[in-house]
């Protein structure tokens, strides 16, 4: 073939690459939720995202910190009825911070929605809402039952196709959803050790454990309601935290629907081998990936901008081996493939 056609064909195919990826853009719906729990006492603020024939009328400003696809702010909702997967997000996070994975959902016809946990959030840190895991669970399903309750969602949900993903200490949250039952004294008993302690540090809220009553952390779990929800049906875990509060499988005696688990070969916050491969050891029937290399815990947040990423290149910048989109590109099909199997 001549040099300058092969050009102009290289042109052309990337110039329709990126319209298809365009118009892919235009097919994410998004809008936002400010639940209330009263009988909590808790917002529990929902992001939802689903599939639009709306056109992408402008695109988000440039403010915004993350890369994703941009989305029609309230587009309309086609009028049939979609699966829905339920999203938790990690310590210190926010409703918004895997988007990526929610981009992948949307645009193989799930309805995406995810919480903001009160407390637990990177604008409102609450040291016993990071500490008392159990809440979360109850947000997950607080944010089901309001949607399904919805004028417009309600009717568009198929409640034989629910699912739940969750992030680090939101990876606990969706096996507590699936039926697993902490034990308060395991996870104390870990966590007075070296390890224990080390893993107990976390960047995101220093002396995270001297800040609270222990006393009433205690009483707190041992008052917690059954966070087993069955209305949802497959479960996906990516680097699971607090794994050491699981020491017999008879802790997982109620899980019965499909759980998918990830974990990161060099991941310092939740290591593998006391969580994500400690909870697959126990979970009869789980699935396990771990993502090989030096992939470390917070390569599953978004893909920042550049100036975000000197704002805290801890968490958003990875090891030069590391390429963050290909991760995300490898853990999302994963999860699209498990949803979609599962969730017929």
């Amino acid at each position: 073939m001549n040099r300058s056609i092969s050009i102009v064909t290289a042109i052309i195919l990337f110039q329709l690459s990126s319209f298809v990826q365009y118009v892919a853009a235009q097919k994410i719906g998004e809008r936002t939720f400010h639940f209330k729990d009263t009988a909590r006492n808790r917002p529990v603020i929902t992001e939802v995202w689903y599939p639009t024939t709306d056109a992408l009328i402008q695109k988000p400003g440039g403010n915004y910190p993350f890369i994703h696809i941009p989305t029609v702010r309230n587009g309309t909702v086609p009028g049939r009825k979609f699966p829905l997967i339920l999203i938790s997000h990690g310590t210190g996070g926010g409703r918004m911070t895997l988007e990526w994975l929610v981009d992948k959902l949307v645009q193989r016809g799930f309805i995406v929605a995810a919480v903001d946990h009160y407390g637990n959030t990177y604008d409102n840190k609450i040291a016993e809402d990071f500490i008392e895991a159990w809440r979360r669970p109850l947000d997950i399903s607080y944010a089901l039952t309001a949607l399904l309750k919805d004028t417009t969602f309600g009717a568009r949900i198929d409640t034989a196709r629910i699912g739940a993903a969750g992030f680090s200490i939101g990876g606990y949250t969706v096996i507590a959803l699936a039926g697993g039952e902490l034990d308060l004294d395991a996870i104390q008993a870990y966590f007075n050790t070296a390890s224990g302690k080390k893993e107990a540090a976390i960047p995101e809220f220093p002396n995270l454990m001297g800040s609270v009553d222990s006393n009433a952390v205690v009483k707190s779990f041992k008052n917690s309601p059954p966070l087993k929800d069955s209305r949802i049906k497959a479960f996906f875990a990516i680097c699971p935290a607090i794994g050491q509060g699981f020491t017999k499988k008879s802790q997982f005696a109620t899980i019965h629907n499909p759980l998918y688990i990830v974990g990161a070969q060099s991941d310092s916050i939740a290591p593998v081998k006391t969580n994500a491969l400690h909870y697959h050891d126990l979970i009869n029937g789980s699935k396990l990936t771990v993502i090989e290399g030096k992939v470390g815990h917070y390569v599953f947040l978004n893909e920042a901008t550049d100036e975000v990423k000197k704002q805290a290149p801890f968490i958003f910048t990875d090891d030069p081996s590391v390429n963050r989109q290909e991760v995300h590109e490898r853990v999302g099909q994963l999860a699209v493939d498990f949803f979609m199997d599962n969730l017929k």
